[in-house]
C-alpha cells in the first residue's frame, strides 16, 4: 500500500518548491505529524539527514546556511519534537541566520481537543522567529511557505529563521496545478538597497575629519568580501572582526588591529560599524568603551543600525554597495590621519602576535594536566590553510577564540548558546567532505549533544571533535572560587571516557593525557574520521574571560573594567 504516491498533494508540493529553491538537503526528525512532507521530501531525491534530537536539527541547518549563505531546511514533529527546536531557533535568531523549520501539528478536525502532542506552537515561536504561522488551507499552503522562505532571508527586514507548521491533513490534499502561481515556486533573487548619495556624501564628510578611524564589521557585511579591503585601504583605519566576519579581511592586513583591541576602541574618534550590533561584545557602544569616539553607521537592516548608540550619519543599504559608493566618492582626499597613532596600534598589534608565537604557551596547567591551549598548537601543525574551525563551549571559547586560527570559523555567536559543535560539526562536514572539519569543545558542551557522534557516523560526515575533558563548567568553578568564598556548587563534572563512548557509536576515538601526543592523535582522528579525541585538560588554566569577569555577569557591562569605567561615567555624569 501506498498511501503518499500523489504528486500534487501539499506535501510533494513543498518538496517540489525546496528542490525548486536548491534545497539539497534537510535536517530533521521524523514524527508521524510530518510524515507525508517527510516521504516526498526524499521522493524528490533531497537528502535527509536523521538526527538524534530536533534541537541539533537546526543547529545543523544552522551551519548549512551561515556556510553556504542559502537557506538552511530542518524538520520537526509536533509537540516535543518542535519545542526540543526553540533552544536552537533563539540561537538563530540573534545571530540573524535563515533557517526554515517546518513543523508538525494535530490535524484541523482534532485542533483545540487535546490532541496528541499538541500545544501553541505559534505562540511559542512567535518571540524567536521573523515569521510564525499555520498553514490550515491547503491551496495557500505554498503561498504562506513562499511567504516563510521570504521571511528568513530577510525580504521583509531583518534575516533569521521562520516557523511554519501544516497539519496532516492538508498535507494530504490534492491541489490541482492550476491554483499554484509559478511565482510561489521560484526563488527571488535578493535585495540589495542602494545607499541614499547624500548620506554617502554626509559620510565622506565625517570620514574626512576623523584623525582615528576605526572599522568594525558583522555578519551583515560577510557579502563585502571585495569591497572591504579597498574601503580599508581607502579610508586607511584600522580594523576589528570581532568573529562574526573572521575570514574577510586576511589576518596579516596592515589594518587587522585585534590584538590590541582595547586600545583602538577607547582611542578611536570614529567608529565604522558595518552590518554588526552593539551588543555586549561592544560594551554596547558606550562611552565606557569608546570614549572618545563618534559613530557612522551601515547595515542593510535597522536593527544593525540603530542599537544603543545612534550614528551620525547612519545609511541604511547594502554594506558592499556603500562601501564602493564611498570609496568612488572619497577619491585619494581621506582627511588627515594621525599617522602617529595608526603606527603605535598597528605596531603593538605586531608586537603582540610577535610575542604570542615566539612564546609558546604552557602544555600544562598547574595539576600537571594538559593547558587547553595545548590542543590549538597542535591543531596548526596537522591542519590544511582551508580547515573549518569550529568552537564550542564557555571556557573553551576564549581559547578557541585566540588558537582556532581558521579562515572559516564558526561558534554560537551572541547567545552564547552551548551544544552547537558536533551538529555544526556534522553540517560543515557533509557540506565540504573534501576539507578538513575540526570543532573544539568544552566536555560540559559537548555532552549537550554528543549523541551527534551517532549522526555523523550513519551519515559520514568526516569531523573531529576535539573535547577539552577539566571535568567541570569551568568559568562558573572559577567564579564561585572567587566570588563565592569558594564554595563549589554543581560546576564539577568527571573526567568521563568520551573516546570510549565515541567507539561505541561506531566512531574512532582515542584519549589524550599526555601533551606531546596531542599531534598524532588529532592526524589519527582526521585520518579515521568521524573522530573523537578525549583530552584530559587542566581545570587551573584561567582564561581570559575568567580573568575579566565575565562568568560574574557584572551590573551593567560583560566584564569588570569595562563595568567599572561604566560606573564611572555615570557617577560623573549624576554629578
Amino acid at each position: 500500500m501506498d498511501s503518499n504516491s500523489d504528486k500534487t498533494s501539499v506535501a510533494a508540493w513543498i518538496a517540489h518548491l525546496l528542490k525548486e529553491r536548491s534545497v539539497n538537503r534537510v535536517y530533521g526528525l521524523q514524527g508521524g505529524h510530518i510524515q507525508p512532507l517527510w516521504d516526498h521530501v526524499a521522493q524528490e531525491g533531497i537528502q535527509i539527514i536523521d538526527v538524534r534530537d530536533e534541537r541539533a536539527a537546526v543547529h545543523m541547518a544552522h551551519a548549512h546556511s551561515e556556510l553556504t549563505g542559502c537557506l538552511g531546511v530542518a524538520l520537526a514533529t509536533a509537540g516535543p519534537g518542535v519545542t526540543n527546536t526553540v533552544t536552537a531557533i533563539a540561537n538563530a535568531y540573534l545571530s540573524r541566520i535563515p533557517v526554515l523549520l517546518i513543523g508538525g501539528c494535530p490535524t484541523t478536525m482534532q485542533a483545540n481537543m487535546g490532541g496528541l502532542q499538541e500545544i501553541s506552537h505559534t505562540e511559542i515561536m512567535q518571540p524567536i522567529t521573523r515569521y510564525s504561522n499555520t498553514a490550515r488551507v491547503a491551496d495557500q499552503a505554498i503561498r504562506e511557505l513562499n511567504n516563510a522562505i521570504a521571511r528568513a532571508n530577510g525580504d521583509a527586514g531583518e534575516p533569521g529563521p521562520a516557523y511554519i507548521e501544516i497539519p496532516p491533513d492538508v498535507l494530504r490534499q490534492t491541489v490541482s496545478p492550476n491554483l499554484i502561481l509559478e511565482d510561489w515556486l521560484k526563488p527571488t533573487p535578493p535585495r540589495r538597497l542602494l545607499p541614499d548619495p547624500e548620506r554617502v556624501t554626509d559620510a565622506i564628510a565625517v570620514i574626512r575629519a576623523a584623525k582615528r578611524p576605526l572599522v568594525i564589521s558583522g555578519r551583515g557585511a560577510r557579502k563585502a568580501s571585495e569591497s572591504l579591503p579597498r574601503f580599508l585601504v581607502a579610508v586607511d583605519a584600522l580594523y576589528l572582526d570581532t568573529q562574526e566576519s573572521r575570514g574577510l579581511i586576511p589576518a596579516d592586513h596592515i589594518s587587522v588591529a585585534g590584538a590590541v583591541r582595547g586600545a583602538a576602541m577607547a582611542q578611536a574618534d570614529l567608529v565604522i560599524t558595518l552590518g554588526r550590533k552593539l551588543d555586549y561584545q561592544l560594551g554596547f557602544g558606550s562611552p565606557a568603551a569608546f570614549p572618545n569616539a563618534r559613530f557612522l553607521r551601515i547595515a542593510d537592516n535597522a536593527s544593525e543600525l540603530i542599537d544603543n548608540r545612534r550614528g551620525s550619519p547612519e545609511i541604511l543599504a547594502d554594506v558592499a554597495l556603500t562601501l564602493d559608493a564611498i570609496v568612488n566618492e572619497l577619491g585619494d582626499n581621506k582627511g588627515t590621519r594621525d599617522t602617529n597613532w595608526l603606527d603605535e596600534i598597528r605596531n603593538k598589534h605586531r608586537e603582540r602576535i610577535a610575542r604570542g608565537q615566539k612564546s609558546a604557551p604552557p602544555a600544562l596547567g598547574a595539576d600537571g594536566k594538559i593547558h587547553p591551549m595545548a590542543i590549538f598548537e597542535a591543531i596548526k601543525e596537522v591542519v590544511d590553510p582551508d580547515y573549518i574551525g569550529i568552537a564550542d563551549g564557555g571556557d573553551l571559547l576564549s581559547f578557541a577564540r585566540i588558537g582556532l586560527q581558521a579562515r572559516t570559523y564558526m561558534d554560537a555567536g551572541a547567545f552564547g548558546c552551548l551544544g552547537v559543535g558536533v551538529p555544526f560539526g556534522v553540517a560543515a562536514a557533509l557540506l565540504y567532505p573534501d576539507r578538513q572539519v575540526i570543532s573544539v569543545n568544552g566536555d560540559g558542551s559537548f555532552g549537550l549533544n554528543a549523541m551527534e557522534v551517532d549522526t555523523a557516523v550513519r551519515h559520514g560526515a568526516k569531523a573531529v571533535f576535539i573535547v577539552s575533558n577539566n571535568a567541570a563548567w569551568n568559568i562558573e568553578r572559577i567564579d564561585q572560587d572567587i566570588n563565592y568564598g569558594g564554595r563549589i556548587v554543581g560546576t564539577l563534572l568527571r573526567h568521563c571516557d568520551y573516546a570510549a563512548m565515541a567507539r561505541g557509536l561506531g566512531a574512532y576515538g582515542e584519549r589524550v593525557e599526555d601533551p606531546d601526543e596531542l599531534v598524532g592523535a588529532i592526524t589519527r582522528g582526521l585520518e579515521n574520521a568521524p573522530a573523537v579525541i578525549d583530552v584530559v585538560t587542566s581545570q587551573e588554566a584561567v582564561s581570559s574571560d575568567s580573568q575579566k569577569g565575565l562568568g560574574f555577569v557584572p551590573n551593567y557591562q560583560p566584564l569588570l573594567a569595562w563595568d567599572e569605567a561604566e560606573k564611572a561615567r555615570r557617577h560623573n555624569k549624576a554629578h
